[in-house]
């Protein structure tokens, strides 16, 4: 069986410093996250590939399990 991140967990993911002056594909990241505006909050389970996403943008975000 593959390795997965503890299941049925999820992720509250709040957007808290504006994406302007970093690099696209940062700001493309924010968008695949469901992210629109600034303080917005979305739920996603915990993954592996959610996990890669916030790693890459972690300093634009405020994560909370």
């Amino acid at each position: 069986m593959p390795k997965q991140a503890t299941s049925g967990k999820t992720l509250r993911v709040t957007w808290v410093k504006s994406d302007i002056g970093f690099p696209k594909d940062q700001k493309a990241t924010i968008k695949a996250l469901g992210l629109r505006r600034l303080h917005q909050t979305v739920e996603h389970k915990d993954t592996p590939a959610l996990r890669g996403m916030l790693n890459k943008v972690v300093h634009l975000l405020k994560i909370e399990e």
